[in-house]
C-alpha cells in the first residue's frame, strides 16, 4: 500500500483507520474501473493465464503464495476475552477497590472481628452481574453463528492436469477439465464457470457470457437484476467507469446468477476484492455507542460525587468525634452506601430481560448494549428494498400509447410472456403472474408458437410469433386475457409477431401505433406523444417495457431479427417493487414514537422517491452519493438534517451519513442487509440485520430481525425504551437516596455527640434497600415514558439528586429532633435507641420513595407498581420494621422500639411523601422532565 493511501495526521485511531480503509476501498475500484477496460486477451496475459486455465500445481502455489479466498470479518472474542470484558465496567471497578479496602481494613482485627459478611454478599453481586452478562451475549453469540450459512460454498473453474504444458498454440482441440473447489480454494487467474443460482466467488472479468443477469442488490441496493456483456469474439474491453458495479463485463464478489451463462477470469481475491475491501473496515474495534458514552458519563458523575462526599464525612465525623479510626469506618461504610452496587447487576438484568422478550418477537440481540441504543434510537437509517417494499416485482399497470389503462396490452405481454421458451426474468413472471392460472388452458387452446427469437443484451427485446389454431374456445365463465379483440384481429392465415423489450429499442422498429382500434401512423409528434408516456412513467420511479406486433402471412415456419421491423405499437407495460402493505403504518408508528426515518439506498433517486412517496414519507429534495461525496465533513452535517432520502449511495457513503448524523448529536439505527450496509452497520449506534441478510452484513449488525419487518423493530424500540427507563428509574432512585442520607449523616455528625448510625447500620440498611431493587427489571414504564427516545443525561442526574436528595433530609431531621426531645434519646447511654429508631425510618423511607420515584404520575392512584416490586418493597419495609425486635437486634446493637415511636414515624412518613409528591410536580413544571 502506498503513502497516497494513507489518512492524513491529527485524527483519532479510529477515524484514521476508517480513511485509509475507504481510501483502499476506491483503490480496489479504481483497478478494477482499469481492467474493465482492457481486452479480455490483455487481462489474461496480465493474469499469466490461458483460456484453458491454470495448472492444478499452479494454482496450489497461487493459493500458497495469495493466501485463501477470504475476506476480514470480526471473529469475535474467545470466551476468556468476553468473560473479562463482561466485568470491566466502572461501577464494578469502584466495587472492586472499596471491596479492596474492606479486606485490608477487616485484616488487623481478623482474629478478633468475624469476617465482614459485606465483602462476600458486594463480591457475590459483582459475579453475578458479570456472568449474566457474558451468558446472554454469549447465548446470542451462539444464535447469530446459528444463522450463518451460504446457499453455495463450492464454484467451477477450469483447470488442467498438472503434467499438461500445453498453452494457445497446441493442443487446441483438448478441452480443459471443469472441477468444483471449495470458494476459499479460488485463486487469481482461474477460469471461473457461472450459471443459474452460482454466487460470484471473486472478482471476475467476463470472457463470455450468454443472457446473464446478475442480482448485485448486495452491492448496489438495486432490487432489480442487472445485464452484464453478452461478449463472444473480439472483447475490446469498454469504456472506463469509474464505478466497477455498473461495469458490464465485470461480476464482483458477493453478487448471484440469477439466469444466463458465463465465463471469467479471477482478477481479484480475498481482501483484494472490492467486497474484500469494505469488508476490512468491519474488523476489529467497534466506535463508541451512544449507550457506551451514557455509562460512562454516569459513573465519573458518582465517582466525583464519592470523591467529594466520603471525605467529607471522614473529615466531619474525625473532628467532631476525636476517633479517626471510626471515623475511616464510617467514611468506608458511607462509601459503598454511595456506591451503586447493584446498578451492574440491574443494567444486566434489564437488558437480558429485554433480549428475552425481543426474543419472543423473531429478534435475536447479539449484543446487550443495543437493547438500550434501539430505545435512545431518534434517527433510523434504511434500505428500501424488503424494509419498506416487499422484494418482488409486480407489474402495476398496462397503458395504451396515451397513457391510458388498456386491457389489450396485458393481453399482448401475457402471450409474449407465455409462450417463450428462453430467458424469461422476474418481469415475464410478474406479466403470468398478473392474469388467472386458468388462462393457460384457454391459451394453449387458441394459440400455437411457430417460432421464436430470444432475448439479446444487444437487442434487448424479444419476439414469439404465433397462429390461431381457429377454434372458439370458450372461456367460462371468467374474464380471460385471449378475449375476442386478439382473436379476431388475426385471422387463421396469419401469423403475429408479439415483440417486448426496452422502451427504446421497440419503439426504433414501430412504424405504427394501436389507438383505441385505430392503426396510426407513428409520425414524429405522435412518436414524441408516446415517448413522453413512457418517460413520465420512469419519472414515477416504474420500470417500463414496450409491446408491439406485426402481422405477418403464414407459411413459414422459421423467423429471424430481421422480421422485427414495421411494428405496431400497442403499448407499455410498468414494474414495480411494490411498498409493503404495513410500511406506511409502521413509519407513523416509528413517528409517534420520535423516531425519524430516513432512506439510505443504492437504487435510482426516481424509484427511491415513488417508494417513499407511496408509504408516507416527506421525501423533499433527493441527495444522491455524488452529491455526497463532493461534500466535506461539515457541509454533509448540515445537508443531513434537512434531507430525508438518499440513492444512488455506495458503502463509503453510506457510513458517511451515519457519522455525520451522529456526530449532530442523534442516535443512529441503520436497518440493512447487504455488503454495502456492512459499514454503515458498524458505525451505527444500533445495527440491525436480518437472518437472510449476507454473513458480513450478520455480523456487523447488533441486532438481527427474523423478519424483515418495522412493525417488529417498533416494538423492539419500546422494549429498548422500557429497559432504559427501569435502568434510570434505578440510578434516580439510588443517588438520589443516597445523597440524602450522605447529607443528614453530616448534619447529624455535626450536632450530635455520637455516631448517628453505626457503619454495621449503614451497611445492613444499604444491603436491605438493594433487595429491594432487584425487581426493578420487572417493572412497568408510563405509556407517555415510551413515547420518545430516551438517552443517558449526567447533567439530569446530578440535577435530580441536588433537588430531591435534600427532602429526605429534612425528615430525617425531624426524627432526630423526635427522637432527642420527646423519647430522650440524647446521651451516649442512649444512641443505641436514637441509632435503631433511625435506621427504621431511614429504610421505610428509601424504600417508600420507590413508588414516589418510579412515576412522574401520582403514585398507587396514577400509576401502580408491578408485583414484583410491590412485593419486594413490602418485605424490605417488614424486614426493616421487625429487625430491631428480633435475636438478630443485640448482635447489630439495636433495640426494640417503644409502640409510641410508630404515629409519629407514620406521620412523618406521610409527611415525607406529601413533600416529595410536592416537590416532584414542581421539578416537572420547571424542567419538563422527570426521569
Amino acid at each position: 500500500m502506498t503513502n497516497t493511501l494513507l489518512a492524513p495526521p491529527g485524527r483519532t485511531r479510529r477515524e484514521r483507520k476508517t480513511a485509509e480503509l475507504e481510501a483502499r476501498t476506491r483503490a480496489a475500484g479504481d483497478r478494477l474501473a482499469r481492467i474493465s477496460g482492457r481486452p479480455a486477451a490483455q487481462v489474461l496475459q496480465d493474469c499469466r493465464v490461458t483460456p484453458h486455465g491454470l495448472r492444478r500445481d499452479d494454482a496450489e502455489l497461487r493459493l500458497a503464495r495469495d493466501g485463501a479466498n477470504v475476506v476480514a470479518h470480526d471473529a469475535g472474542p474467545r470466551w476468556y476475552g468476553q468473560l473479562a470484558k463482561a466485568f470491566w465496567n466502572p461501577f464494578i471497578m469502584i466495587l472492586v477497590v472499596l471491596l479492596a479496602v474492606m479486606y485490608v481494613q477487616w485484616l488487623p482485627v481478623a482474629d478478633e472481628e468475624p469476617f465482614d459478611p459485606k465483602i462476600p454478599i458486594i463480591g457475590a453481586m459483582v459475579l453475578v452481574g458479570g456472568l449474566l452478562r457474558f451468558w446472554q451475549e454469549r447465548r446470542s453469540a451462539g444464535a447469530a453463528a446459528a444463522l450463518r450459512a451460504l446457499v453455495t460454498t463450492t464454484t467451477a473453474v477450469q483447470r488442467r492436469d498438472s503434467r499438461d504444458s500445453r498453452d494457445d498454440r497446441t493442443n487446441r482441440n483438448t478441452a480443459p477439465a471443469t472441477t468444483e473447489i471449495p470458494m476459499d480454494r479460488v485463486v487469481v487467474g482461474d477460469i471461473v464457470r457461472l450459471a443459474a443460482g452460482d454466487l460470484v466467488p471473486a472478482d471476475l472479468r467476463l470472457l463470455t457470457a450468454k443472457d446473464l443477469m446478475v442480482s448485485q442488490a448486495a452491492l448496489s441496493g438495486e432490487s432489480l437484476p442487472v445485464a452484464k456483456a453478452d461478449t463472444r469474439t473480439h472483447d475490446y474491453g469498454q469504456a472506463t467507469t469509474t464505478d466497477p458495479v455498473e461495469a458490464d463485463n465485470l461480476c464482483l464478489m458477493g453478487t448471484s446468477v440469477t439466469s444466463g451463462t458465463a465465463t471469467g477470469v479471477v482478477v481479484a481475491t480475498g481482501a483484494d476484492t472490492y467486497f474484500g475491501s469494505m469488508a476490512g473496515s468491519l474488523a476489529g474495534e467497534r466506535p463508541e455507542t451512544s449507550f457506551d458514552a451514557g455509562v460512562k458519563k454516569v459513573s465519573f458523575l458518582l465517582i466525583r460525587f464519592m470523591l467529594v462526599m466520603v471525605p467529607l464525612v471522614f473529615a466531619v465525623n474525625g473532628f467532631t468525634k476525636g476517633d479517626w479510626g471510626e471515623a475511616f469506618m464510617f467514611a468506608v461504610a458511607v462509601a459503598v452506601g454511595l456506591t451503586p452496587e447493584m446498578l451492574p447487576m440491574v443494567v444486566t438484568t434489564n437488558l437480558a430481560r429485554g433480549a428475552v422478550a425481543m426474543a419472543r418477537r423473531k429478534v435475536v440481540v447479539k449484543r446487550l448494549n443495543a437493547i438500550q441504543n434501539l430505545g435512545a434510537m431518534d434517527v433510523l437509517c434504511t434500505d428500501k428494498t424488503g424494509t419498506l417494499t416487499e422484494d418482488r416485482i409486480v407489474l402495476d399497470r398496462y397503458l395504451d400509447a396515451h397513457g391510458r389503462e388498456d386491457g389489450e396490452i396485458l393481453e399482448y405481454a401475457y402471450l409474449n410472456s407465455h409462450f417463450q421458451t428462453g430467458l424469461r426474468n422476474l418481469m415475464d413472471q410478474a406479466v403470468i403472474d398478473r392474469v388467472l392460472e386458468a388462462e393457460e388452458v384457454v391459451v394453449d387452446a387458441r394459440f400455437t408458437k411457430v417460432d421464436e427469437i430470444p432475448f439479446d443484451f444487444a437487442r434487448r427485446r424479444m419476439s414469439v410469433v404465433l397462429s390461431r389454431n381457429g377454434i372458439d374456445g370458450s372461456a367460462g365463465a371468467h374474464e380471460h386475457v385471449a378475449d375476442e379483440r386478439v382473436v379476431d384481429e388475426h385471422a387463421v392465415d396469419e401469423h403475429v409477431l408479439i415483440t417486448k423489450g426496452a422502451v427504446e429499442e421497440v419503439l426504433a422498429l414501430c412504424t405504427h401505433v394501436n389507438d383505441g382500434g385505430r392503426r396510426l401512423e407513428l409520425t414524429g409528434e405522435l412518436r414524441r406523444r408516446v415517448t413522453r408516456t413512457a418517460a413520465d412513467n420512469n419519472r414515477q420511479g416504474l420500470r417500463v417495457l414496450a409491446v408491439a406486433t406485426r402481422a405477418l402471412p403464414a407459411g413459414r415456419e422459421t423467423y429471424g431479427v430481421a422480421d422485427e421491423d414495421g411494428l405496431t405499437l400497442v403499448g407499455f407495460l410498468a414494474f414495480l417493487d411494490p411498498p409493503k402493505a404495513d410500511a406506511a403504518a409502521a413509519l407513523r408508528a416509528l413517528a409517534g414514537k420520535g423516531v425519524a426515518v430516513k432512506v439510505v439506498t443504492g437504487d435510482n433517486e426516481l424509484v427511491a422517491a415513488r417508494v417513499c412517496a407511496d408509504v408516507g414519507i416527506d421525501v423533499g429534495a433527493v441527495v444522491t452519493g455524488a452529491e455526497v461525496d463532493a461534500l466535506d465533513d461539515a457541509e454533509l452535517r448540515a445537508l443531513v438534517r434537512a434531507t430525508t432520502v438518499f440513492a444512488k449511495t455506495n458503502p463509503v457513503q453510506k457510513a458517511r451519513i451515519v457519522r455525520a448524523l451522529r456526530a449532530e448529536g442523534h442516535t443512529v439505527g441503520f436497518l440493512g442487509d447487504g455488503i454495502n450496509d456492512a459499514a454503515a452497520l458498524r458505525d451505527a449506534d444500533v445495527g440491525i440485520s436480518v437472518d437472510t441478510a449476507v454473513d458480513i452484513a450478520r455480523e456487523s449488525a447488533d441486532i438481527i430481525l427474523l423478519e424483515k419487518d418495522l412493525m417488529v423493530l417498533e416494538q423492539g424500540v419500546e422494549q429498548g425504551r422500557t429497559t432504559f427507563g427501569n435502568t434510570i428509574k434505578y440510578i434516580k432512585m439510588t443517588a438520589s437516596s443516597n445523597f440524602g442520607n450522605v447529607f443528614s449523616v453530616l448534619v447529624a455528625s455535626a450536632f450530635i455527640p455520637f455516631q448517628p448510625m453505626l457503619a454495621i447500620h449503614l451497611l445492613v440498611q444499604n444491603l436491605a434497600y438493594d433487595v429491594s431493587q432487584l425487581a426493578t427489571p420487572w417493572d412497568r414504564m408510563d405509556p407517555e415514558y415510551l413515547r420518545r427516545p430516551r438517552t443517558w443525561d449526567a447533567r439530569g442526574i446530578a440535577r435530580f439528586m441536588l433537588f430531591t436528595g435534600p427532602v429526605s433530609s429534612v425528615f430525617d431531621i425531624a426524627t432526630f429532633l423526635v427522637l432527642w426531645n420527646v423519647f430522650g434519646a440524647d446521651s451516649e447511654a442512649s444512641q443505641t435507641l436514637f441509632q435503631s429508631g433511625w435506621f427504621v425510618e431511614g429504610l421505610l423511607s428509601q424504600t417508600l420513595v420507590v413508588h414516589m420515584i418510579r412515576t412522574r404520575k401520582v403514585p398507587f392512584i396514577g400509576s401502580r407498581a408491578s408485583a414484583p416490586v410491590m412485593v419486594m418493597t413490602a418485605a424490605v419495609m417488614a424486614f426493616g420494621l421487625l429487625l430491631p425486635f428480633s435475636p438478630l437486634a443485640p448482635a447489630l446493637s439495636m433495640e426494640a422500639l417503644p409502640m409510641s415511636y410508630f404515629p409519629w414515624l407514620i406521620a412523618i412518613l406521610l409527611a415525607y411523601c406529601a413533600l416529595t409528591q410536592a416537590v416532584k410536580t414542581w421539578y416537572i413544571r420547571r424542567f419538563n422532565t422527570w426521569l
